[in-house]
């Protein structure tokens, strides 16, 4: 489909079950893949990125099986691809990229990664740089700090590396999954703040259901012990997306409510789940469960403005700047200068988008700041930049009762495939 069509409404209520976090998915399915045993994975995000990271295993030899009703089967290889040469295509993952360059780049073996065009134009010289560091071999087959790689057998080489921590933590989170590889104690200095701490956060804890304990201190410097090995934990469950939870709890807030989303709560380990707390402070009324949350509109029906440093919520914050077209007074969203390096330019894009239905925006490097508009203007045709989160985010236009024409809207196949429908079950 080319477009789709929203019809304007103004109430929202109900409740939708999440489908698997991408973030954990990801990282599940190549610890799986690297450790010793089998692994029963449920509950994965049935999306774009995650047929990206199992067809790039499965290339690369791990035995790979589809369980039915998003229950999956890895056989893990014990820390060694039985593949030694390959051509894997990554598309705009940002997720199986990063992490497999650092696994293949700390191996014995011969590859070439490369994605989609928009791929090839998100950087990736700070890992590349940490993993030249500890003896990787990789060359650039295009522009210098960007994919395309092509990856040849690494020599042991150094017990420490550096990586900056303001560009993109998915760097940090593939040197921190490939370590157990090396049997050598390594150590990763961050350099500058790290953003994105709460996707550490996952990663860490994610090591740790596979048996390795990583020694921090603070989040400026990470050690990998040289006697850990991935062990299977037998089976896993992932948790619902976090990100994915803000558009419904949005929607609540903004079309009154009650919304409720199921299969994420106060035990997750995901640092979206702060989300909720921004919409409290926009004065949603908010409640939460082991793992469920539920979002209304605030009592006097209309939501605050608010001035948030977002580092700790930089997916969930992009549906803090849709949400901020029904508050009063002017939103700034600060500390987003990742946005510009993800699946688009997402400062740029929302600031061209929000424009269209009639906000003031105003972007910087790091910012952006939101007025909303008297009234909506309504059937905006929003463009999507082929990024799912711009098409889910955008789609909450509609909550004030203005049709909006989504281009694109399969982009959301990233992510979120039935998002659209789902979302309509809710938007009356």
């Amino acid at each position: 489909m080319e477009f789709l069509d929203m019809p304007g409404t103004r109430q929202a209520s109900g409740t939708v079950r999440l489908p698997g976090s991408k973030s954990i998915s990801n990282r599940v399915l190549l610890l799986a893949a690297l450790a010793d045993g089998v692994t029963e994975v449920y509950d994965l995000l049935d999306s774009d990125d995650t047929r990206h990271m199992l067809a790039a295993l499965r290339t690369l030899g791990v035995g790979v099986e589809d369980c039915g009703d998003n229950h999956w089967r890895i056989a893990g290889v014990g820390g060694a691809f039985p593949v030694k040469r390959a051509e894997l295509f990554l598309g705009n993952a940002g997720t199986a990229f990063r992490p497999l360059t650092a696994a293949l780049a700390l191996s014995d073996g011969d590859y070439v990664l490369k994605g989609v065009s928009r791929m090839h134009e998100r950087p990736i010289g700070d890992l590349v740089d940490a993993l030249r560091a500890l003896g990787a071999q990789i060359d650039y087959l295009g522009t210098p700090g960007f994919p395309p790689l092509h990856i040849r057998p690494a020599t042991l080489a150094g017990d420490r590396a550096e990586v900056r921590g303001t560009v993109s933590s998915q760097f940090l989170t593939g040197l921190l999954m490939a370590l157990p590889q090396r049997h050598k104690t390594t150590t990763v200095e961050v350099i500058g703040e790290l953003i994105s701490k709460p996707y550490i956060g996952i990663t860490l804890a994610m090591l740790r259901r596979f048996g390795v304990d990583v020694a921090q201190d603070g989040w400026a410097r990470f050690t990998v012990a040289a006697d850990v090995r991935y062990r299977s934990p037998g089976s896993i469950h992932v948790e619902g997306d976090a990100s994915s939870a803000s558009y419904f709890l949005a929607a609540g807030a903004i079309g009154g409510g009650p919304v409720r989303v199921e299969g994420v709560g106060q035990d997750s380990v995901q640092g979206d789940v702060r989300f909720a707390d921004a919409l409290a402070l926009m004065g949603a009324q908010i409640t939460m469960g082991p793992n469920w949350i539920e979002a209304r509109a605030p009592q006097d029906g209309r939501l605050r403005a608010i001035d948030l440093d977002c580092n700790h919520i930089p997916d969930a914050a992009m549906t803090l700047a849709v949400a901020a077209l029904f508050a009063d007074g002017a939103t700034t969203l600060r500390n987003i200068a990742s946005w510009r390096v993800k699946e688009t330019d997402r400062i740029a894009a929302m600031a061209t988008e929000l424009r269209k239905v009639g906000a003031t925006v105003d972007e910087g490097a790091d910012f952006i700041r939101i007025s909303p508009p008297a009234k909506l203007i309504p059937n905006a045709v929003i463009d999507t930049y082929d990024d799912h989160r711009m098409a889910m985010c955008l789609s909450l236009v509609t909550l004030g009762g203005v049709p909006v024409r989504i281009n694109d809207p399969a982009c959301v196949n990233k992510t979120f495939p039935s998002y659209f429908e789902s979302f309509s079950r809710i938007a009356r």
